[in-house]
């Protein structure tokens, strides 16, 4: 554990400048509330930002234009807000969830915003954001609209990250360092454990220590996920009694993000990430795990009749 220092040009990955940070946009509120996002986070990478619009209509019909207007606007949202990122458009003729899916192959990051007003948005997630975080190949980002959080938690917040059964050479620790070091923002790793039924409790006298085999593991899987972390971040390990998800929801209720891992099998979410989307109030980074193929969505491209770049 120690003090953060430095800038976030000093934690930029190493092949930022040659890839985006890609944000899907369809003009609601919770896809500028992305795009807003989005744009701050390729200002911290240093990479290049890409709008995209996708969906089905007949060139040069009104949807099209509609399309074509909906990009334009973000584009000018973007760089009013981020001057010095050089920004990208995409205009595709294609389902979003298809066309996204194939985006997040070349893309640092991908954002999503996520509709939903009220109670009933805590456990809506969008299908389109819902989809491509299944069947993503890099991070993604979902960021909830506006009036499913009325207070933002203060900047720099902090990152929580869920640490998994497999620590060695997890993608998502390694992202969430990463984005803890851009933002000079700390670090909480969780790991969840629950002692089996028969387990008796831990003594009284030995508070203070692990006090359980379980929660033994815990913790050594925590520095065990941690051991390549750098020494100028701010780490605090917690091994927490009960079940994952809702031990992850509890720790990142006032956090700036929340990451989790997938390891999917047959386009399915695990449980645990498909529990944080679907009730997390601060945006949530699906990161897919090596060892697992993306399987469903990503299906050969179809012809493109009207497309834009700039």
């Amino acid at each position: 554990m120690g003090t953060s220092s430095g800038t976030a040009a000093d934690h930029r990955p190493s092949d930022a400048v040659d890839r985006t940070v890609t944000v899907g946009v369809d003009g609601s509120e919770a896809s500028l509330t992305a795009l807003d996002w989005a744009a701050d986070e390729a200002a911290l990478r240093g990479a290049a930002l890409r709008v995209v619009h996708a969906g089905w209509w007949e060139p040069h019909a009104d949807t099209a234009e509609e399309g074509t207007a909906v990009v334009a606007a973000a584009e000018r949202r973007a760089r009013h807000r981020q001057p010095r990122v050089k920004v990208g458009i995409g205009l595709i003729l294609e389902a979003p969830e298809y066309a996204l899916v194939r985006e997040s192959r070349t893309a640092l990051v991908m954002v999503l915003g996520c509709r939903g007003r009220g109670a009933v948005a805590e456990t809506l997630l969008g299908s389109v954001s819902a989809m491509v975080a299944r069947h993503t190949h890099c991070p993604v980002i979902v960021v909830r609209g506006p009036h499913v959080e009325p207070s933002p938690p203060s900047p720099p917040g902090r990152v929580v990250v869920g640490v998994g059964e497999h620590p060695e050479g997890s993608a998502a620790v390694r992202f969430a360092v990463e984005e803890a070091l851009l933002r000079d923002a700390p670090l909480d790793a969780v790991r969840a454990w629950r002692r089996p039924r028969h387990a008796p409790a831990a003594h009284p006298l030995l508070s203070g220590a692990p006090a359980h085999v379980h929660e033994q593991r815990a913790v050594e899987t925590l520095e065990a996920a941690l051991r390549d972390a750098p020494e100028n971040l701010w780490i605090r390990r917690r091994a927490v009694e009960g079940p994952a998800r809702d031990t992850l929801l509890a720790a990142a209720r006032d956090a700036a993000l929340l990451v989790v891992g997938a390891h999917r099998g047959d386009g399915h979410l695990g449980r645990v990430a498909h529990g944080v989307l679907h009730h997390a109030r601060c945006p949530v980074a699906v990161v897919p795990e090596p060892g697992r193929t993306t399987r469903g969505p990503d299906r050969p491209a179809p012809p493109v009749h009207s497309a834009s770049e700039k």
